[in-house]
């Protein structure tokens, strides 16, 4: 199938079945489990399941690398397109995969069976990555056309300061699991596998704590308070999710901190409606300068605007005020602020004002007759 400028790339989250907020393991686990499935040697003759597999390393060399990953969840794909905030194409199609599936199915398995006793076993870490976090940012209209700074106020898990973020009482170290000698696993045989099961004791982690620091209680976090300056660039929309990263809480026993994530939320204007970045309005107009023509002021987002009406306008007519909309995020050059006029028809006349109307009409010619609206909108009637 051929590819057109106007297909919209599948978001690389969705093509690798993971939440946005999914760590670097999950995001491996399920890259692993989808290139299994879809991998060009388990496919012959499938170009379906090779584009598919093509997809999932294009999602997973982006996602997998920190600061790709940081600039796809700010921009999306418009990061990694020429002229983009990230510049280039990164991308190296299916040719960028490394390894065959041998390698897929010697990572996934390696760790659980091991055959006729070769090979070590892969010792566990006690390090975990802390959560990410998310704060909802709430913005006036304004602020979200030009940009604005607010300092925000989160609760976070920082390392404890008694132990120093070790979980033992006076920043002591972890001692190595009597039970599986620090591997973090113990094996059985079965058959003619050699099994290996996380060990119970350690959790894996190959090591405990025999005295838990009484202010953590062996967690090796606390709760503590941070103040963060938010950035938020000109343009953007509601939902934009702004990421810092390393803000969220802190990793466990050494591990890395997670992401905070602050998701905007954009109030509405009292006259204005965004469509993109261009902006709309309905201005009120009379009959006579409908009629006539006549020159406005239009108040614009940036201050007040000329807006000339010529003469014999329509009801409905839309008149665009290039360059005043809202700023392109992250480039040059704004939106357009579309204004439609209105044309209003007085509720209540005054006898003079009458009169004069009833003058104007004797003066002017319209044949009040149903017009040909043609066999098209017809047709629209007809199914609507």
């Amino acid at each position: 199938m051929s590819a057109s400028a106007n297909v919209t790339k599948a978001d690389f989250y969705e093509v690798l079945e993971v939440s946005r907020e999914a760590s670097d393991q999950e995001l491996k686990a399920s890259y692993r489990k989808m290139a299994m499935k879809y991998h060009p040697d388990r496919n012959p003759n499938n170009p379906e399941a090779v584009e598919k597999f093509k997809e999932c390393n294009e999602a997973y060399q982006i996602l997998s690398d920190a600061e790709k990953r940081a600039a796809y969840d700010r921009y999306g794909h418009a990061a990694f397109q020429a002229g983009g905030p990230g510049g280039g194409n990164p991308f190296a199609g299916a040719q960028g995969f490394q390894g065959d599936l041998g390698d897929i199915f010697g990572d996934l398995f390696g760790e659980m069976f091991n055959m006729g006793g070769s090979g070590g076993s892969r010792r566990a870490s006690r390090a975990q990555r802390g959560r990410d976090l998310r704060y909802d940012l709430s913005l006036e209209f304004e602020q979200a056309v030009f940009g604005v700074e607010k300092e925000i106020t989160i609760q976070r898990l920082d390392p404890c300061e008694d132990c120093r973020g070790t979980g033992g009482a006076n920043g002591k170290a972890p001692t190595t699991c009597a039970q599986c000698g620090g591997r973090g696993q113990v094996r059985f045989q079965q058959g003619f596998f050699s099994v290996a099961k996380t060990c119970g004791r350690c959790n894996g982690s190959g090591s405990t704590i025999s005295d838990p620091c009484p202010t953590c209680r062996g967690e090796g976090v606390q709760v503590h308070k941070h103040d963060i300056l938010v950035k938020v660039p000109a343009g953007v929309e509601q939902d934009t999710r702004i990421r810092y990263q390393g803000e969220g809480e802190s990793g466990r026993f050494g591990g890395p901190a997670g992401d905070l994530y602050v998701v905007l939320s954009v109030k509405a204007h009292k006259f204005y409606e965004r469509d993109g970045d261009d902006l709309h309005c309905v201005m009120p107009i009379s009959f006579p300068q409908a009629a006539l023509g006549t020159e406005l002021e239009i108040e614009t987002l940036e201050g007040p605007a000329a807006l000339k009406i010529p003469e014999g306008t329509q009801n409905g007519r839309q008149f665009k005020l290039r360059g005043k909309g809202v700023p392109h995020l992250n480039s040059h050059g704004k939106g357009d602020l579309i204004v439609e006029v209105r044309v209003t028809t007085p509720a209540k006349l005054t006898r003079e004002q009458r009169e004069l109307l009833q003058q104007l009409d004797a003066t002017l010619a319209v044949e009040n007759t149903p017009t040909n609206r043609g066999l098209f909108d017809k047709m629209k009637e007809m199914f609507s």
